[in-house]
């Protein structure tokens, strides 16, 4: 998932993102980041995750972990 990081660090506006930092933590997280994560998904893995799917997430890394799973089924 070259990228995803990266792109996480442009949703949340922050310059980096890591596997185990908190969701919750960002200062833009917020329904338009959920949006904006859930249109990723899809627009760029072809995958649908719910926002209470985001939402039951504590870190970026399992948010990783459920989009590679959906995308290689």
């Amino acid at each position: 998932m070259n990228g995803f990081y990266e792109k996480m660090a442009e949703i949340l506006e922050v310059d980096q993102v890591n596997p185990g930092d908190e969701i919750v933590s960002f200062d833009n997280w917020d329904s338009l980041g959920v949006l904006s994560i859930l249109a990723y998904a899809d627009s760029e893995f072809g995958v649908t995750v719910t926002g209470e799917e985001i939402a039951a997430m504590k870190v970026v890394g399992e948010l990783e972990k459920l989009i590679e799973q959906r995308a290689s089924k």
